[in-house]
This record gives C-alpha cells, sequence and structure tokens, in this order.
C-alpha cells in the first residue's frame, strides 16, 4: 500500500519564491498548496489536513503573527515554520512566542529547509502513531514516520524515497521499471522523459539504507529491466 503524501501549506506572497518552495517540495514527494497572503492562508490551514504550514511573517491583509495567533487561540497545533527576514531577531522571538515551531531566516537554502519540513513531518507521524513497519537485511523500516533504523543509526527518508519503498514492495517478485517508477511515483503524465533522475534517486537511498551499496540487497538491480524489492 502507498504511503499518504505529507501535505506542506506554503503561505508566502512573493510568487517566485512560493512556486519554487512548492516545486523543490513536490520533488521531494510532498503535496504543497500555496496561499498568496494571510487571510487566504489561516482559511486553508482551518480547512485543509495538512502536515506542515510555511509562513511568511510579512504579507498584505495578514501577518504571519495574526495568522499563527488566530490559530493557536482556536486550539490548532498545525506544525508551523515561519519564515523571517535576514537580522529580524525579534520576529524569530516573536514568532516562537506566538506557537510557532520552528523558523528559517531569508534567505536560506531549499534544501535546509526541506530537511526541516521532513523533521516537523516526522515528529507528527510520531506523535500520531502512524506507520507502515516492517523489518528487512537488519533495517526496520517504518514508513509512516519516514524514517528507518540499523542499530543504533536513525536514517532519515524523503516521502519520495518514502514512495518508492513502498511502491517495491507492494510489487515484491515483479521487475519495477524506471517508466513505471516515473508514471506511478513521480506522477510524470508520460514515461517518454529523457531523465536520470529514477537511477540517481535510487542510488542516494541504496547508500543511506544499504549495508554496501555497491552490492545492494534490498533494492537490487534487474540489468536493462529495473529495479525489484530484495528477497
Amino acid at each position: 500500500m502507498a504511503i499518504e503524501k505529507p501535505r506542506v501549506l506554503i503561505v508566502e506572497d512573493e510568487p517566485t519564491l512560493a512556486q519554487g518552495l512548492a516545486d523543490a517540495l513536490r520533488f521531494q514527494g510532498y503535496e504543497a498548496d500555496i496561499a498568496a497572503d494571510g487571510e487566504r492562508g489561516l482559511s486553508m490551514a482551518r480547512r485543509g489536513a495538512y502536515d506542515v504550514m510555511l509562513l511568511d511573517v510579512m504579507m498584505p491583509v495578514m501577518s504571519g503573527f495574526e495568522v499563527i495567533q488566530t490559530l493557536r487561540g482556536e486550539g490548532s497545533r498545525l506544525p508551523t515554520i515561519m519564515l523571517t527576514a535576514k537580522g529580524a531577531e525579534e520576529d524569530k522571538i516573536e514568532g516562537l512566542g506566538l506557537g510557532a515551531d520552528d523558523y528559517v531566516t531569508k534567505p536560506f537554502a531549499i534544501r535546509e529547509l526541506v530537511a526541516r519540513v521532513g523533521a516537523q513531518v516526522r515528529r507528527t507521524r510520531r506523535d500520531r502513531g502512524d506507520g507502515d513497519t516492517f523489518e528487512v537485511q537488519g533495517v526496520v523500516f517504518d514508513l509512516g514516520r519516514l524514517s528507518a533504523q540499523r542499530g543504533d543509526e536513525e536514517i532519515l527518508l524523503t516521502p519520495r524515497e518514502g514512495e518508492i519503498l513502498s511502491y517495491l514492495r507492494s510489487h515484491q517478485g515483479n521487475v519495477v521499471t524506471r517508466d513505471e517508477f516515473l508514471l506511478e511515483v513521480w506522477k510524470y503524465p508520460t514515461a517518454n522523459v529523457e531523465t536520470r533522475t529514477v537511477d540517481n534517486t535510487l542510488a542516494a537511498l541504496r547508500k543511506k539504507v544499504e549495508v554496501n551499496p555497491a552490492d545492494p540487497q534490498i533494492i537490487k538491480t534487474v540489468r536493462g529491466k529495473g529495479y525489484r524489492w530484495g528477497d
């Protein structure tokens, strides 16, 4: 069974930044919605089942501070990462005081922000007790929480990596082709895409979960065809 994609609400009035964040998150396997002002963001946060909200401080109609203050006053526990201006230490303090869970200072590295979103998702799903847990080759996977454990080592997974593992495991015994991955996991409208995305993502995932990535036992390559779940 495929894992449920984490959903992120981006409340940001800079269209280019908002779209860039949405694209980066979607590439990693998240679902992402955008609200261009605080009032719209508040409305969407109230009615949407989101795992995380990215909330800019300075916005038209309603500021990020007003949004988080209103939500917390209504009892919402939606994990929220505030996006603050460089050097605005008072914004960080005020945002955390109003109930934000984390903050990132602009300009920021997309990879850092995606990592912080992942941390909030794992915490939320751990608290909810979500999970699809199994063990293979000495690694205990918990796809609901997007994590794995090998001995004392915790391995953090992206939503995309969780989807790949889930899809391979649900098709155990069958070869999954690159085209099938692109269509079913990446949701590309056509598999006729010149891309190394699948191979690069699988290589990175093997480095995380395999004892010896050069001799993989969990994610096996079927030469000339694709990949399959290890026996």
